[in-house]
């Protein structure tokens, strides 16, 4: 890639994983970065497994991120549990699965400390001709050549640009959590470790993947498995059911993990011995801190607005089936920088970025659908439900998710 003059300053608002792909790649090329991450304290892991793909590892290569195989956990197949624990399917397909934290704590190490600024929040960010103003809450005013919104789902940047853009409910929910190897019986370790594993209960699906343990350990024993679960949940009385606390308060989008109730908790605790393969049940009803997310669709017709530009969850929410949402923040900054270094105007490339980004961001968002209409027709009538239930084989479900694609 063409370095850019150190001249050149980038403010990047967000430092999760989309943020520290941009901030490592432009800082590589030149640039001057400054990252404000409005949390103050270090990210946490966000009870969150990740699949890599890739152009995952293009990116990091790109970015001078030194790696070796201890960044994920290694599996050799796929397999599919009955209800009762025996094996419907298995097929090969290597791949390497990684956690949160891990990848955060690669990119994080890899930025110098003077780039990136825990407890900076910002609160509005203007376009401007020569360049673009970023104002934070404790009243600073820091002017850059470009600013990137890695803000998230909920990008107050996106919001601010495009006011009519809305998340979209997808009708159902993922619980998500994390169980430490050492937990689980020898049995249960032995059918899921090394392994991508799905269990397809009525109306339901649950998939799980052994990722790096405490202290970013991918020792075996030292590990963690990570599931998601995905349940039918209505819009309209159960979702603000879910979303509710003890206090009474209905949170929006989501509810931090330690404020679910624990009838919440207790009924999908039932649900996981009632409805999965032991196998699954165990690793669920030990899962020490888990999670749900609402499902969501999200789409943007442009990711660019003259020195301001969106990345990753900021522009484009695809739904987890995929499991392409850190390599697509990824291989955005990847197509920012790639602009940059090709076009010597920030507004000329930082169009190029858009009109390349938001085809593939709106592609992956369709594959993302069409891997989860089979959940989302669970709210349906049966016609519709019978029409999902032909396309939701074991073999069909294994070959499709969460697997490397180019768009």
């Amino acid at each position: 890639m063409t370095k850019t003059s150190a001249r050149s300053k980038a403010i990047i608002v967000g430092g999760s994983l989309g943020g520290l792909f941009a901030a490592n790649l432009l800082v590589r090329n030149g640039w001057d970065v400054d990252v404000f991450e409005r949390v103050p304290d270090e990210l946490a892991g966000r009870g969150a497994g990740i699949v890599t793909h890739p152009e995952l590892f293009e990116a990091m290569a790109a970015a001078g991120i030194d790696f070796d195989e201890s960044i994920g956990v290694k599996v050799q197949s796929r397999v599919t549990f009955a209800q009762n624990g025996a094996v419907l399917s298995e097929r090969e397909l290597p791949q390497t699965l990684t956690a949160w934290g891990k990848m955060y704590h690669v990119l994080r190490a890899a930025l110098p400390d003077v780039h990136y600024h825990a407890g900076g929040s910002v609160v509005a960010v203007q376009d401007g001709a020569d360049q673009a103003t970023v104002s934070l809450s404790d009243g600073t005013v820091v002017q850059a050549d470009l600013v990137i919104a890695a803000d998230g789902f909920k990008s107050a940047i996106r919001e601010q640009f495009l006011p009519d853009v809305k998340l979209q409910y997808a009708g159902y929910v993922a619980w998500r959590g994390l169980v430490d190897e050492a937990s689980l019986s020898t049995q249960t370790r032995a059918a899921l470790f090394e392994k991508f594993a799905f269990c397809l209960p009525p109306r339901e699906q649950i998939l799980g993947y052994p990722v790096a343990g405490q202290g970013n350990s991918t020792t075996p024993g030292e590990r963690r498995y990570n599931f998601v679960w995905y349940r039918a949940t209505s819009e309209d009385t159960q979702l603000p059911d879910l979303l509710t606390d003890e206090s009474g308060k209905r949170w929006v989008g989501g509810i931090p993990p330690t404020l679910i109730r624990q009838d919440v908790l207790a009924d999908m605790e039932d649900a996981a011995l009632t409805l999965l393969a032991p196998q699954f049940s165990e690793v669920v009803t030990r899962a020490t801190l888990p999670l749900f997310q609402p499902i969501f669709d999200l789409e943007v017709p442009q990711m660019a607005f003259g020195r301001v530009a969106l990345l990753g969850d900021a522009a484009f929410v695809a739904r987890p089936h995929c499991g392409m949402g850190v390599t697509k923040a990824a291989s955005d900054a990847m197509e920012l920088v790639k602009a940059l270094g090709a076009h010597g105007d920030v507004r000329q490339a930082l169009a190029h970025y858009s009109r390349v980004r938001t085809q593939v961001g709106a592609a992956i968002v369709q594959h993302a659908r069409h891997l989860g209409a089979y959940m989302q027709a669970q709210l349906k009538d049966e016609v519709d439900r019978e029409m999902a239930e032909r396309y939701r084989t074991p073999d069909a479900v294994m070959r499709e998710t969460a697997v490397p694609a180019r768009f």
